[in-house]
């Protein structure tokens, strides 16, 4: 069910910002294998996978350091990381794919009823692992830009990619949209003055209630819905009947 707090003045929307892990794609058994390889190669008990969902979001070295308990040497974490990532790498793709509807999602979503618009991706995630992820599951020529938790100084919900998102595109905050399954993608929003769509089928809804987006869906089709002009305007006169 599309649920919409405050209406975002579709016709006005020129760029689309999308998150990547429990937005775009199903990548938690990948990342929490790669948790737990790195964990047993320390000789650390391994994680259930619901708990390491719950570590995800805030970029690989909040995951780990969170599946270590916050370890006090900073050279561990490190080393500790880099052996995650090594691991990740090689094994991103083992079980991860997009979320069912995704493709047929974005190609609606960027047609923008005959006008298009730009899509592009902003991810804490490392920058390299997420073009190849978008690439290997063929939806990498969907987005105009691809931009990590690597690619700036600071990370999501700092508003710094967005901004530099919205400069190469050439949008206003009031012509851009955030799509995430999370409160750092709410918050990165707000941060940037953009307007926001928060995804239930993610890995972290119960954040959503924290920090409420201006418009939730439950799927890709109602996320193709909520971001389509004559969807909603339709929408919008049965509910007048």
């Amino acid at each position: 069910m599309i649920r919409t707090f405050h209406p975002i003045p579709l016709k006005k929307i020129k760029l689309i910002i999308f998150d990547l892990d429990g937005t775009l794609i199903d990548s938690e058994l990948d990342l929490a294998i790669g948790v737990n390889a790195m964990l047993r190669h320390y000789g650390r008990k391994e994680l259930p996978i619901e708990v390491i969902g719950t570590y995800i979001g805030d970029g690989a070295p909040m995951l780990i350091r969170r599946a270590l308990g916050d370890p006090a040497h900073s050279e561990f974490l490190q080393e500790a990381l880099n052996y995650f990532l090594l691991y990740y790498r090689e094994h991103k793709l083992d079980n991860t794919r997009a979320y069912e509807g995704i493709g047929e999602a974005l190609q609606r979503v960027g047609q923008g009823d005959g006008v298009p618009r730009k899509l592009a991706v902003l991810t804490n995630k490392p920058v390299r692992v997420s073009r190849d992820i978008l690439a290997g599951l063929g939806l990498a020529e969907c987005f105009v830009q691809v931009y990590g938790g690597n690619s700036f100084e600071t990370k999501k919900p700092d508003p710094l990619g967005a901004n530099t998102l919205m400069r190469e595109a050439g949008a206003a905050p009031d012509e851009t949209v955030m799509v995430g399954d999370s409160g750092v993608d709410v918050l990165t929003a707000r941060n940037a003055g953009l307007w926001c769509v928060g995804v239930t089928y993610g890995f972290a809804p119960l954040t959503l209630q924290q920090v409420p987006p201006d418009v939730l869906v439950d799927t890709p089709a109602e996320l193709a819905r909520a971001l389509t002009v004559s969807e909603m305007t339709e929408q919008g006169k049965r509910r007048q009947k």
